[in-house]
Parts: C-alpha cells; structure tokens; sequence
C-alpha cells in the first residue's frame, strides 16, 4: 500500500552518541534496523470517524500502535488504547461518546474518567501518559478553564481545558514484565553488555577494587560518584509550571 509506506521513514541509529561523536549514553550501539513510524499524536482530524484496520508492534515504543482509515480515506497511525481492536470505530470530536480510544477536550470528559495521551500545549500534540499502560484520572475542573489531572506517579498536573485527551489507558500494560530470555535479544535491541563496578579496577569506578566482591558498604554510584538510586530524576530548582501538587518523595 503506497499511502502506508509515507507513514514510515528510515531512523538512524546515534548509538548514544552526540554531534561529535563523543558518547553521551554509555551501553548502547548495534541493534537490529527499522523503520520509525510516524505517530499522529494530535488527532488533528475532527468530527470524522475512523475504523481501526489493525493493531501492530512498534519496535519504537513500548506500546502498541493502531493503524486507521479516516472517512476522507485517510490513514495514520495513532498511539493505541488497552482494549481498542481491530473494527472499532474512533473518533476526535467534542461530542464523542465516552469510550475506548476517542479523543475529546478536557472540558467534555467527565471527573474521574481514565484517560492517557494528554496534551500539555493545546495543538502540540499528546505529551504526558503515552507509554505502555499509563494513564492518568481528571480529577476537577478549576475556574478559569483549567483542568487538574493526577498520574500514575500522583503528581498533579494543571491543564488548559480545551486541551485534547484519549479516553482509556495505553496498551500493553505488560510489557514491564517482558523477558528478554538470551543476550542476543539485548543486543538487537541496541543494548550493549553492562560491566558491574565491583569488577573494575579502583583506578576505573568507586566500586572497584577490595578482596570481596562488594561496593565496600557505600551506596551505589555512578563511575563518576553520584548516587544512582533513590533519588528523584527531575532538578529540584526547576520549576514546572504545569504541576499542581508534586509526589511525596
């Protein structure tokens, strides 16, 4: 099918690297080569139905993907919902009914409903819940056209109220549990082997060196001394505007 082939585009592989080669990301490189499918993450196409012609594997992502055909006859792939099938009727409207895989406005979703795909910037496209089995509950709406929306990590989040969200959560909420089983899955995947600290030289990592094969009673680090667990990801003094009440750390 000619209109499905400009739906995917050649991805070069970085291997964890910058513009000058330098790397960025250790543990990375080689891997299988595929193509990247191009993901309509704004379901720009309004009031017009579209039927799910089927349900495929990204190698790009951890959830599943839905192939549909638009009315008009167009096709476009979208993030797929947990329970969305082959069949199904979808559809990006304000008054769309209340299930599986629709897109509406905050404003016309109901509190406490379960959505995923939630855009943060009205027209950019969905940025937060877009990974296997996220989703996120619209808690209330605020005066002023503003929507609060808890996630899975219980952050809080305040949204503008015309902004687009799918009703349901992403498929493929097992892939967590997926097991590679052999080496050489890892290394399609463009996972390179990982040398454990306490192997190394002291000269190479804080770990290394010592009779046993211990970190020496000290907290997990990185080669270059900073703590690797129980630490939050995101910087304390950066400020998002978005987020209403953050998690308890």
């Amino acid at each position: 099918m000619r209109n499905l082939k400009k739906l995917e585009k050649k991805k070069k592989i970085y291997s964890g690297r910058n513009n000058s080669g330098s790397i960025m990301v250790r543990h990375r490189g080689g891997g299988a080569p595929h193509f990247y499918r191009l993901i309509d993450f704004k379901r720009a196409i309004f009031d017009l139905p579209a039927v799910v012609l089927s349900i495929k594997l990204d190698p790009n992502r951890s959830s599943f993907i839905a192939l549909i055909l638009y009315k008009n006859g167009f096709l476009s792939y979208i993030n797929a919902a947990s329970a969305l099938k082959k069949g199904d009727l979808i559809l990006t409207s304000k008054i769309a009914p209340i299930s599986m895989g629709n897109a509406l406005p905050l404003s016309d979703i109901p509190v406490g409903t379960i959505i995923n795909n939630i855009e943060l910037n009205f027209g950019l496209g969905s940025q937060l819940c877009r990974s296997a089995g996220t989703f996120g509950t619209l808690l209330a709406r605020k005066l002023g056209g503003y929507s609060i929306v808890r996630l899975k990590s219980k952050e809080e989040y305040i949204i503008f109220s015309k902004n687009l969200a799918v009703i349901g959560i992403v498929s493929n909420s097992d892939f967590h549990l997926k097991n590679l089983k052999k080496a050489g899955t890892s290394r399609h995947l463009g996972i390179r082997p990982h040398v454990r600290g306490v192997a190394m030289n002291p000269v190479d990592h804080p770990h290394g060196g010592g009779e046993g094969k211990t970190s020496g009673g000290r907290p997990s680090v990185s080669p270059w001394g900073k703590l690797t667990k129980g630490l939050p990801t995101r910087k304390k003094k950066k400020n998002n505007k978005y987020i209403y009440k953050s998690r308890k750390v």
